[in-house]
């Protein structure tokens, strides 16, 4: 019987390649993506795709509803949509806060609560949270970004303890430098909150923006987007998936040293890393 998933944030990136690469390997794919002109594009590839904002609830209850006309199956979550908020932790304002964490935190919250009521009617599910190497190890600049993505493990870990014993497995994708629009988004949303002429130390300023805007990969150890897409597609069909799936080798190696290393240690790995990774 073919398996249904549904995807979050599919307009580029993770979840363009996933999307399309479930897709391929037989499953039905629901992809979803902010913008009108994305849904159209992806439909004309063929994909199965609505629009959904993951910050409002009425697109929410939209989509669900979609999957109960269509039958009601889902067998699978993605919660792919989100995008980084550069900037240092004291010049990034409330406001910007307050929205990237409504995408990044607050929407994937609320569309797995929907899911996860279907998977407890059919008795099993499986969900896959997009975080990041910075959803353990905290690097200069990516404040809230990082922020963000501790809050989705934290929830990722509760989850996991409270659905322990059902057949629905919860299961982090932690991806290092990946091919994507992530920098030039990024991008946009510093020039949107921070006002470049009070910063306290424009220096830092000037280097991270070189990073951001560089052409092509800003680090050697980047893959391709669709290397995440392969490793989804192991954690929906693991027997027992794992809790974390780190994708990339900063990914692997930061995991390792924050396990092994004392915190001031730990930190100046970081910082070094902090130059070149996302």
């Amino acid at each position: 019987m073919q398996k249904t998933i549904l995807i979050t944030g599919c307009s580029t990136g993770i979840g363009y390649a996933t999307a399309h690469y479930l897709a391929q390997q037989g499953w039905r794919v629901i992809a979803t993506c902010r913008q009108v002109k994305d849904v159209q594009r992806l439909q004309q590839e063929g994909l199965e795709t609505l629009q959904l904002d993951v910050t409002d609830s009425q697109q929410i209850q939209h989509v669900f509803d979609y999957i109960a006309q269509q039958g009601g199956q889902l067998d699978a979550l993605f919660c792919n949509a989100g995008y980084g908020q550069p900037g240092m932790v004291e010049d990034v304002p409330r406001d910007a806060l307050r929205e990237i964490f409504e995408t990044n935190v607050f929407g994937a919250w609320e569309v797995m609560n929907r899911a996860i009521a279907i998977f407890r009617q059919q008795n099993h599910g499986r969900i896959i949270i997009n975080s990041s190497i910075l959803g353990f190890a905290a690097m200069p600049f990516r404040g809230a970004y990082s922020s963000s993505k501790y809050a989705l493990e934290g929830m990722a870990d509760t989850l996991r303890q409270e659905l322990h014993g059902s057949d629905i497995h919860i299961s982090l994708l932690e991806p290092g430098p990946i091919q994507s629009e992530f920098r030039p988004n990024s991008v946009q949303k510093l020039y949107q909150y921070i006002d470049m002429e009070k910063v306290h130390q424009p220096e830092v300023y000037a280097n991270q923006l070189q990073r951001l805007t560089t052409q092509g990969n800003a680090s050697p150890f980047t893959l391709p987007a669709i290397a995440c897409a392969k490793v989804c597609l192991n954690a929906l069909t693991a027997k027992k998936p794992k809790a974390r799936y780190g994708v990339t080798v900063p990914t692997k190696l930061f995991w390792w040293l924050r396990r092994l290393l004392p915190t001031v240690l730990f930190d100046w790995c970081c910082r070094l890393g902090g130059a070149k990774t996302r």
